[in-house]
C-alpha cells in the first residue's frame, strides 16, 4: 500500500473528508486530489503535517505498522460524535495541559451561569 493510499484509508476509517484534511494542514485541494487521481505520493515536507492532521505518527503513515490499533479505537468509528465533537475533543487534546484545564474551568463557569440564568 503507498503512503497515499494509506492516508485516504485513514481519513475514511476517520469520516474526514479531503476539504478536512487540507483545512488542517494547509495543502491545496488539487495537490490531495492528484495523490488520489495520479497515484502520487505527498512530498517528504508534508508528511509531518499530514501525520499531525490525521494523528498517527510518521511510522504508521509511511509503513502501515501500528495503523490497526488507531483505526479501531472506538472514538474514530463510533457514528453517534458528530464532526463538531470530534473537531472539539482534537482541540482540546492538542492543548498543553494548564490550557486544558484552563477550559473546564470556563466550561463549569458556563454551565453555572446557564443555571441561574433559568432561574
Amino acid at each position: 500500500m503507498t503512503i497515499s493510499e494509506r492516508i485516504f484509508m485513514i481519513l475514511e476509517k476517520k469520516h474526514m473528508t479531503q476539504k478536512e484534511l487540507c483545512r488542517r494542514t494547509g495543502l491545496a485541494p488539487s495537490t490531495v486530489c492528484d495523490w488520489r487521481r495520479k497515484k502520487m505520493n505527498p512530498s517528504s515536507d508534508r508528511i509531518m503535517d499530514i501525520c499531525a492532521a490525521l494523528e498517527v505518527t510518521p511510522e504508521q503513515l509511511l509503513t502501515g505498522k501500528g495503523l490497526d490499533e488507531v483505526l479501531n479505537d472506538d472514538f474514530v468509528t463510533r457514528d453517534y460524535i458528530s464532526t463538531t465533537e470530534r473537531e472539539l475533543l482534537l482541540d482540546y487534546r492538542r492543548l498543553k495541559e494548564a490550557q486544558q484545564v484552563r477550559l473546564i474551568a470556563y466550561m463549569e463557569a458556563l454551565k453555572n451561569l446557564e443555571s441561574l440564568e433559568n432561574m
